[in-house]
């Protein structure tokens, strides 16, 4: 063990990762890496969360991040970052996916991967002698951490590893990407130079060539709104990534524009802003956002990903778009390169400066005749509360949520902050939880992009933890086959005792999204056309759960749920924070019928089947 004026590479590591503000350090732990867990229990106030699996780890140290980087000052985004370790190959072959999922959603993650000692490669290279967990392929973790990170390094020189660790670790902070450390054992204890300095993201440099381009890039914006008129912004990811939620509120503030969201943008400011206008997904929006937003004069994305989860039936965009993202801007077919959104939001804000777009969408889309509400804030209002059919389906499960978060979770006054963070898994989980109305900044987090199934469960751990002061809950949807994959992720819940609300969507054990895709008129008739063999669960009694992960001492609630009457109970109980309920995690089975979905899917069945 480390003496405590002594500076080693594990010290090193450990006082880096308490510098950036982390706090949880997420993983399984294994031999490689139980020296570096106990230097950084006795060196600093970063703690040890264990998980059941890697792949829950890593979605809580991804949620983690989130969480962070969307609480932390706005000027100082590079304050969010997370960290996971685990052990080399088993380990890390398991975290893989949830690193590339992290990769792909710029979230700043950083990967720690304990090896083998130097002493013992040298065996394996002079006489081929393999120990636990290695291959023969000595960078094959390397190899593969390399695609899905923006710096990955191998430490096996203790003179080199602190500018090593320095050089990832600011890496990540600067790209908002993870970033991957490889240590071998016999460096944890092994001496260096202890930390200098702090470590912040490097802006990218703002130069003249680059003036000149963002004034081409707004001058050219701003002769596309002129020409096609009536603008609607569509707010993207890359606005909550880089903080730049008080970007978009000046600019749709000081032109009046209305403005949807992304699935993976939803909630960059609260959606009570008089000004919103709803979640657009392409043909899987709510037929009415969609139509309103496709009658738009022109669009507007900034900092907006085109994934088939944020186009679902659209394959391309148009000339009258304008498209901020990915470090450059599209204007119809003109594109201009390394223009920073940052800059290019409140540029095109002040170029637009005098001129206002006061107009209702969906009021102008019902005057010219299509099959819309007279004004947003009627449809939004719509879309909560109102009579409930006896038993639950997708659709009125979350109009009954959307009331309760709307009206019910705050005691009624709606300027309270909400006790609740939404996390949502993939498919029919999403597409059902994306019309909820979030009332606060960040409270809703999904994996829009990568949308690994059961990424919510782990995630909630990482949410709970994050979101301490104010303390926020995590409300979890996640279907069953979701669900199934990572159940486990909730003993962690339970053992820290981190109240999360998670409601398993049972549509009597069925891969609904899967079946959608590939044969969607399953749906539309009752009678199978076989293709739904492969898309069938094993069922399982979700409720029981509580019972198995649950005990005296650390408790859990599990609950069966087929009526909105009994949904309606749960919710009431959840409301009251003086209910013995709220003490403990709570799972809730909400069982729907094999061939319900979610409306947003209605086009898919529509287009496919006659």
């Amino acid at each position: 063990m480390s003496s405590e004026g002594e500076w080693t590479v594990g010290r090193y590591l450990a006082t880096r990762l308490e510098q950036l503000g982390i706090r949880h350090l997420f993983g399984v732990p294994g031999d490689f890496l139980g020296p570096f867990l106990s230097i950084m229990q006795d060196t600093t106030a970063v703690r040890w969360v264990g998980t059941p699996t890697e792949m829950g780890s890593g979605y809580a140290a991804d949620a983690y991040a989130r969480v962070r980087s969307a609480d932390c000052p706005p000027d100082r985004p590079d304050q969010g970052a997370a960290a996971v370790a685990v052990t080399y190959s088993v380990g890390a072959f398991s975290l893989l996916n949830t690193v590339g999922g992290a990769y792909v959603e710029d979230i700043p993650l950083i990967a720690i991967n304990a090896g083998p000692t130097y002493e013992q490669w040298l065996n394996f290279q002079a006489v081929g002698l393999l120990t636990s967990h290695m291959s023969p392929r000595r960078e094959s973790n390397l190899d593969v951490y390399r695609q899905v990170t923006v710096d990955a390094q191998v430490l096996s020189n203790p003179g080199l590893a602190p500018s090593q660790i320095d050089s990832a670790i600011t890496a990540c902070l600067t790209e908002r990407k993870p970033v991957y450390l490889e240590v071998m054992e016999d460096l944890w204890h092994a001496p260096c130079e202890p930390p200098q300095g702090e470590l912040r993201a490097h802006a990218r440099p703002f130069t003249t060539r680059n003036q000149q381009i963002l004034d081409k890039a707004v001058a050219a914006a701003v002769e596309l709104i002129h020409s096609f008129g009536t603008p609607i912004v569509w707010a993207g990811e890359e606005l909550v990534r880089q903080r730049l939620e008080a970007e978009l509120l000046q600019f749709v503030e000081s032109t009046e524009i209305q403005f949807c969201t992304t699935v993976g943008a939803k909630s960059v400011v609260s959606e009570r802003h008089p000004k919103f206008a709803g979640v657009y997904n392409g043909k899987a929006s709510l037929p009415e956002i969609y139509r309103t937003f496709q009658h738009a004069g022109c669009r507007i994305g900034l900092g907006t990903w085109s994934t088939s989860k944020n186009l679902n039936g659209e394959q391309s965009i148009g000339d009258d778009w304008i498209v901020a993202a990915r470090g450059g801007v599209s204007v119809g077919a003109m594109y201009f390169p390394d223009v920073q959104l940052g800059r290019f939001v409140p540029a095109l804000s002040a170029a637009l400066a005098g001129r206002t777009f006061a107009d209702d969408h969906f009021a102008l889309a019902r005057a010219a005749g299509l099959d819309v509400p007279a004004t947003t804030a009627a449809f939004l209002d719509s879309l909560t509360g109102g009579d409930y059919p006896t038993e639950l389906t997708y659709d009125s499960f979350f109009q009954h949520i959307n009331e309760f978060l709307e009206h019910r979770a705050t005691g009624g006054d709606p300027d309270a902050p909400s006790p609740f963070t939404v996390v949502s898994d993939a498919a029919f989980a999403l597409l059902g939880s994306m019309n909820l109305r979030i009332t606060e900044r960040s409270g809703f987090l999904a994996q829009n992009s990568w949308l690994s199934i059961g990424y919510s469960v782990g995630a909630a751990t990482g949410v709970a933890l994050g979101r301490q002061q104010p303390l926020k809950r995590p409300m979890v949807f996640v279907g069953d086959g979701s669900f199934q994959e990572i159940c486990q992720e909730l003993s962690t819940q339970v053992r820290r005792h981190l109240r999360s609300v998670i409601f398993v969507l049972d549509n009597e054990g069925f891969y609904g999204i899967e079946q959608m895709l590939v044969a969607p008129c399953y749906f539309k008739s009752p009678t199978s056309d076989g293709a739904d063999f492969y898309n069938v669960l094993h069922p399982w009694r979700y409720e029981k759960l509580a019972e198995v992960f649950g005990s005296e001492k650390d408790r859990m609630h599990g609950f069966d749920l087929t009526t909105h009457a009994e949904l309606d109970a749960l919710l009431t109980d959840l409301a009251d924070p003086t209910n013995d309920l709220n003490h403990a995690p709570v799972l809730a089975r909400i069982r729907l019928g094999r061939h319900d979905y979610p409306r947003a899917l209605q086009y898919k069945i529509d287009e496919n089947c006659p």
